[in-house]
C-alpha cells in the first residue's frame, strides 16, 4: 500500500513540473509584460534580470506554504488517503485548467485555480466525512472558513485596488512628466527613481526578507524599530544615485523598468510559487509522516502534523525556479498570452482582439457623458493646463513600443509592490489579477482607450475578468467532482484520472501548434501596420485582402453545396453544421475589414481615396453574399427540421443543377484570385449572368406552377423559391464583386515583387 501511495507523490510531483512549465506560461509571463512592451531591453536581457529575481524570491517562499499545508482545511480532521485525494484532484484539474487558458491566449490566475481547487475538493471531502461519521463535526470544524474567506476576499479585492491606484498613480505621473517626458527629466528623474527604488526595497526586502531562513528574531525586531531611517536612507541614496545615472547618460526609467522587472519576478517567485509546488510538497511531506508513524490504514491514519509550520528544502525551491525560467524562455503560449495584456494596453489601434459586448458600449457612453460633465464644472484653466500635459504630438516611445517607458515603470513598480505587501501579510495576492489590472488602470490613465478602440479594450477586460470568475467556478467544481470520483474509485480512479490528464495535455499541444500554422495572415497584417514605405503598402494590402476572402469563397461554396443537399436529403446535422460554420464568417469577416481597414490608413491619401470606394465595395459583396447564404440555410433548416414535406422528385434535378453550376461559379472565382492573370473576369461575369438567366426562367416556371400541383407540397415549394431568389441575389454580388476585384487586382500588380520580398523578410 505504501508503494501505490508513493507512486501517487511521485505522480504529483511530475505534476508539478507540468504545472509548473503550464502556469509560468500563463502567470509568470505577467512579470514581462512591461519591459517587452516598452522595449526597454532585448528580452534576452529582460530574461536574465527576471531569472534572478525568480531565484531570490524563490527562497522567500516558505512561508507561503502554509496556505497548502492548514490555510483551507483542517487537517487533524482528514486522513492521509484523504489528503492525498484531495491533493491529487487539485493537481489535475490545475492542469486541465491552465493549460485550456493558455491555448485560448487568455490570462488566468493559479492563485485562484489553487484556493479554490483546494476548497472545491475539500468542500466534497467534508460532505463525505459528515455523512458517513456520527462525531457531529460540522463543516466549520473540518474547513479553515475564516482563512479561506479571508483568502478569497484579498484575492478579489487585489483586482479594485490595483485598478484604482494603477488608474490614480499613471493619472499623477503623466502629469507630471507628460508624454514628452526627455525634455522634462532633468530634475525630477531622480525624485521618481528614488521613490520607485525605495518602494522596491521596502516591499521586496524589508517586508519579504522577514520569511528568509537565516533571519533571526533580533534582525526582525531591529527592521520593525528603524523602518522609517532605514527607508529615509534608501530614499537619500537612490535619488542621488539615479540623477548621477541621469547626468552620465543612463536612461534612468530603463533602470527602473529592469528593477521593477526584477521585482514583480521575485514577487512572484515569492508569492506563486506555493501554487505550483506547494501541493506535492504537502503531499509528499503527508505521506513522510504516514510511513513514519502510520499503522497501515491510510484511511484511520489523521494528518495532525501538517498544522506545524513547513520546512521545506531550499533546492526544491531553486528547481522549481529552474523550471520557470526554461519554461518562459521556450513557451510560444507564453507569448500568445503576452500580446492579450500588450494588445489591451497597446496605444496603437491594431489588431484588436475582441470585438464589441453591450455592457462596454454602455460603459463607453457612461464614461464619455460623465467626462462630459466634468469638463463642463471644471475651470477652463485646469482643461487646458491638463490636455497640454496630456498632448502626445511629441510622444516619446521606442521604436516598435506599444507604449513608452513612464507608464511600465508605473506598471511594474506599482505591481510589485502591492503583490510584495500581500505576501508580507500571508494573503495569496493574485499575481495576474494585480499585474493585469494595474496595466488596465495605467492604460485608463494615459487615454490609450481612444473612441476607436475603447469598446474592444473594455470587452477585453471584461473578458479576462471573466474568465478569472469562470476559473474560480470551474477549478470548485471540477475539483469537487475529481475528489469524489477518486474518493469511491480508491487507487484504479487515481490510475485512470491521472491517465487522462496526460491524455489531455498531449492533445492539448498538438491542437496549439496546429494553430500557429494557421495564423500567416496575422504576420502579414503586423508586416503592414510596419511597413513605413506608402509604396509597398498597398500591393502588401492587397495580398492581404486576397488570402482572406479567398478562404471566404472557398468555404463560401463548400457550404452552398451542403446546404442544397442538406434540403434535399433533408439532412439536419449538415445543416446544424453549415449554420455555425457561416455564423463564425460572420465574425471573421467583421474582424477582416476591421484589420484591412487599419491598414489602408497606411496607403498614402492618393492611393486610399484611389482604392477604398473598390475595397469597400468588394467587402460589401462578400457581406451580402454571406447574408444570403445564411437565409437558404435557415429556412432549410426550419423546414427540415419541422418534418415537413420533401422536394418533390421533378425539382430535384433541377436544384442540382443550379448548386453545380453556382458551385463551378465559386471555383471559378477561386481560381482567379489565385493566379496572376485577369482574362478570366470577363467570363466569369458572363457566366453569372448565364446562371441568372438560369435561376430567373426557374423561378417564374415554379411560380406559374405553383398553384397547380399539391396544395400539401407548397410549403416546400416556398422554401425551394426562397434558395432560389436567394441565389440569384448571391450571383449578382459576385458579380458586382468580380468587376471590384478586378480592379483592385490590376493596381496592384506593379508592386507585387515588392510585397512579396516583405513577406519573405
Amino acid at each position: 500500500m505504501e508503494f501505490l501511495f508513493l507512486c501517487v507523490i511521485v505522480f504529483l510531483f511530475i505534476l508539478a513540473v507540468f504545472d509548473l512549465s503550464v502556469g509560468v506560461s500563463n502567470d509568470a509571463v505577467n512579470f514581462l509584460n512591461s519591459a517587452i512592451g516598452s522595449r526597454a531591453a532585448s528580452f534576452r536581457r529582460v530574461l536574465i534580470v527576471a531569472s534572478v529575481g525568480v531565484f531570490i524570491g524563490a527562497a522567500m517562499s516558505n512561508g507561503m506554504m502554509d496556505i497548502a499545508r492548514h490555510g483551507i482545511f483542517r487537517p487533524e480532521h482528514f486522513s492521509f488517503y484523504d489528503i492525498i485525494c484531495i491533493f491529487m484532484a487539485v493537481m489535475v484539474t490545475d492542469i486541465i485548467l491552465l493549460d485550456v487558458f493558455n491555448t485560448l491566449g487568455m490570462p488566468t490566475s493559479t492563485t485562484v485555480s489553487m484556493v479554490f481547487e483546494l476548497l472545491g475538493a475539500t468542500f466534497v471531502v467534508a460532505l463525505i466525512k459528515m455523512a458517513s461519521e456520527t462525531t457531529g463535526s460540522g463543516l466549520n470544524d473540518l474547513l479553515n472558513t475564516e482563512k479561506a474567506l479571508s483568502v478569497i476576499i484579498g484575492i478579489f479585492l487585489s483586482v479594485a485596488i490595483a485598478f484604482f491606484f494603477g488608474t490614480v498613480v499613471q493619472f499623477i505621473s503623466r502629469l507630471i512628466f507628460t508624454f514628452d517626458y526627455r525634455c522634462r527629466l532633468k530634475w525630477k528623474i531622480g525624485v521618481f527613481g528614488g521613490i520607485c527604488s525605495t518602494a522596491i526595497v521596502y516591499f521586496l526586502l524589508l517586508k519579504g526578507a522577514k520569511d528568509l531562513v537565516f533571519m533571526t528574531p533580533d534582525v526582525k525586531t531591529w527592521i520593525d524599530v528603524h523602518t522609517l531611517p532605514l527607508l529615509g536612507c534608501c530614499f537619500a541614496g537612490f535619488t542621488l544615485l539615479m540623477q548621477l545615472l541621469h547626468v552620465l547618460g543612463v536612461n534612468v526609467l530603463k533602470v527602473i523598468v529592469l528593477m521593477g522587472t526584477f521585482a514583480l519576478a521575485m514577487a512572484f517567485a515569492g508569492n506563486d510559487l506555493v501554487n505550483f509546488i506547494g501541493v506535492p510538497l504537502t503531499g509528499l511531506a503527508a505521506f513522510s509522516d504516514y510511513a513514519a508513524f502510520g499503522e497501515g490504514n491510510p484511511r484511520t491514519f489523521m494528518m495532525n502534523s501538517l498544522n506545524g509550520p513547513s520546512d521545506t528544502s531550499f533546492w526544491f525551491l531553486v528547481g522549481a525556479g529552474v523550471i520557470m525560467v526554461v519554461a518562459l524562455s521556450t513557451s510560444k503560449k507564453a507569448r500568445k498570452v503576452a500580446q492579450t495584456e500588450i494588445g489591451l494596453g497597446s496605444r496603437d489601434s491594431g489588431d484588436e482582439m475582441f470585438g464589441s459586448s453591450r455592457i462596454a458600449r454602455r460603459l463607453v457612453r457612461w464614461s464619455l457623458s460623465g467626462l462630459g460633465w466634468i469638463r463642463h464644472i471644471a475651470p477652463a484653466g485646469m482643461r487646458v493646463w491638463v490636455s497640454r500635459r496630456f498632448d502626445t504630438k511629441n510622444m516619446t516611445v521606442e521604436q516598435g513600443a506599444s507604449f513608452d517607458l513612464v507608464r511600465a515603470s508605473v506598471n511594474l513598480v506599482l505591481a510589485g509592490a502591492l503583490i510584495a505587501l500581500g505576501t508580507s501579510m500571508k494573503l495569496p495576492l493574485s499575481t495576474t489579477f494585480v499585474t493585469f489590472m494595474v496595466a488596465m488602470g495605467t492604460s485608463l490613465a494615459d487615454r490609450a482607450w481612444g473612441r476607436e478602440s475603447a469598446v474592444f479594450r473594455i470587452t477585453g477586460v471584461i473578458s479576462v475578468i471573466g474568465g478569472w470568475f469562470l476559473t474560480a467556478g470551474a477549478a470548485f467544481i471540477g475539483a469537487g467532482i475529481i475528489v469524489m470520483l477518486m474518493h469511491y474509485g480508491g487507487h484504479w480512479a487515481m490510475f485512470a484520472l491521472g491517465i487522462l490528464t496526460i491524455f489531455l495535455i498531449i492533445r492539448s499541444n498538438r491542437r496549439f501548434r496546429a494553430a500557429k500554422t494557421e495564423e500567416k495572415g496575422d504576420v502579414m497584417f503586423q508586416a503592414i501596420l510596419s511597413t513605413k514605405d506608402q509604396s509597398k503598402t498597398w500591393p502588401l494590402l492587397f495580398m492581404y485582402i486576397k488570402d482572406c476572402q479567398e478562404k471566404f469563397f472557398v468555404s463560401a461554396g463548400e457550404c452552398y453545396s451542403l446546404m442544397c443537399t442538406a434540403f434535399v436529403r433533408e439532412d439536419l446535422r449538415t445543416l446544424d453544421r453549415t449554420e455555425r460554420i457561416l455564423k463564425n464568417h460572420k465574425q471573421e469577416l467583421k474582424n477582416d475589414r476591421r484589420k484591412e481597414t487599419l491598414c489602408l490608413r497606411q496607403v498614402s491619401r492618393t492611393v486610399a481615396m484611389e482604392k477604398s470606394a473598390w475595397f469597400h465595395l468588394a467587402n460589401n459583396c462578400c457581406m451580402s453574399m454571406l447574408y444570403n447564404l445564411r437565409r437558404i440555410n435557415e429556412v432549410c433548416k426550419e423546414h427540415v427540421e419541422n418534418n415537413f414535406r420533401t422536394l418533390p422528385e421533378r425539382y430535384i434535378t433541377e436544384s442540382e443543377t443550379i448548386s453545380a453550376k453556382v458551385g463551378e461559379l465559386f471555383e471559378g472565382t477561386c481560381g482567379m484570385m489565385a493566379s496572376e492573370s485577369l482574362e478570366s473576369v470577363d467570363s466569369l461575369r458572363m457566366r453569372c449572368d448565364r446562371i441568372k438567366d438560369m435561376i430567373s426562367e426557374s423561378y417564374h416556371r415554379l411560380y406559374s406552377n405553383l398553384h397547380e400541383g399539391d396544395p400539401e407540397a407548397m410549403s416546400v415549394l416556398y422554401v425551394y423559391m426562397n434558395v432560389l431568389q436567394e441565389t440569384q441575389e448571391m450571383v449578382s454580388s459576385m458579380r458586382k464583386y468580380l468587376r471590384a476585384f478586378a480592379k483592385l487586382k490590376d493596381s496592384a500588380y506593379s508592386g507585387r515583387a515588392k510585397a512579396k520580398n516583405i513577406i519573405s523578410d
